[in-house]
């Protein structure tokens, strides 16, 4: 198969990723479909983590296979085993470390991004408020009055205003989003890198002229993404501000999240039609089960505050039913 058709195939089985997205943008979903929607994240994800976990894991096993036949050596099984566990680390402790440094960027900016206002504690209209740029006070003498004494009286002398800061462009700092949103850029980044892997099997089918197999893989992959979207939107259902309004993300903040999650199958297909490497395929099998872990983790401790273990077990069914359904599919189809 041609390299164009192949990638028309990696488009369709990435774009189904749009499908969940605007679940993001309901204006008041109910707290009980907001817990089932967080749930049903959690068993998309565990199921991902399964699945992802047994693909990288098989490489091992046949090379351990293979020793134990008297047919293979240790290398290979020190080497992917070697990658297996590099992947996950870095999967893990790299979301840790960014999710601390965003923690500390968060705490030495004040809301806003600016300095504290200013506060008119006066009550005279015509003065600057105290603490803002022109009020400044000298203390000069005032001129002898009375029985010849002299008093000391405030008078204000005029300082330039600060040059303005330029503005600030959208998502430059990323601290400054909320943590639903910061949950749902990491699921997004956890799943492209699940999907990449998908379509490094794509490209290989296509690339060998498996014609039949490779189309099935893409009906399967897009309908397994397509539950996708909704793990990546759940935790955008409970974003609220201060005063407890729903902040709906924008659709290009949504489309950004789809072309994170599912641009990797495009870029995995067009990759695996040239080449096959099963350690690439091992080191970005546990990268994303390392990433997914410690989202799920996060949307557990979601979950645990609202202290609902009905709503809890039945998103947790239903996300797991959906991923094992799409699955075998993709099973059936004979990958």
């Amino acid at each position: 198969m041609g390299i164009g058709r192949t990638l028309l195939l990696g488009f369709v089985a990435g774009v189904t990723i749009l499908l969940g997205l605007p679940v993001g943008r309901l204006r008041r979903p109910a707290p009980t479909l907001r817990a089932v929607l967080n749930a049903t994240a959690v068993g998309v994800l565990l199921f991902l983590v399964w699945d992802v976990l047994s693909h990288a894991w098989e490489p091992v096993d046949s090379a351990l296979g293979a020793v134990h036949d008297g047919t293979g050596s240790l290398g290979p099984v020190l080497g992917l085993g070697g990658l297996f566990v590099v992947g996950l680390a870095v999967g893990l402790g790299s979301l840790v470390v960014y999710e601390r440094w965003m923690a500390r960027n968060a705490a030495v900016r004040p809301a806003g991004g600016g300095t504290s206002p200013a506060i008119d504690v006066s009550g005279d209209p015509g003065r600057p408020p105290v603490g803002s740029p022109t009020d400044r006070v000298a203390v000069a003498p005032a001129p002898a009055a009375g029985v010849g004494t002299a008093t000391l009286a405030p008078t204000r002398t005029a300082t330039p205003a600060p040059v303005a800061a330029a503005p600030v462009a959208v998502g430059e700092h990323l601290s400054s989003w909320s943590p639903a949103r910061r949950l749902a850029l990491l699921i997004a980044i956890g799943i492209g890198l699940h999907n990449f892997a998908e379509g490094l099997a794509i490209g290989q089918s296509a690339g060998r002229g498996e014609v039949g197999l490779a189309t099935l893989l893409v009906i399967g992959f897009a309908l397994h993404n397509g539950t996708e979207g909704f793990g990546i939107t759940a935790p955008l259902a409970g974003d609220v501000d201060a005063d407890g309004n729903r902040r709906r993300p924008s659709w290009v903040f949504l489309l950004t999240l789809g072309l994170i999650g599912g641009g990797p199958t495009f870029v995995g297909t067009a990759l695996g039609h040239g080449f096959t490497s099963e350690p690439v395929s091992v080191l970005f099998l546990t990268l994303a089960a390392g990433s997914i872990l410690y989202v799920v983790t996060q949307l557990l401790g979601v979950a645990a505050k609202a202290k609902r273990a009905d709503l809890l077990a039945i998103g947790l069914l239903i996300g797991l039913v959906a991923g094992f359904a799409t699955d075998a599919i993709v099973t059936a189809a004979g990958a």
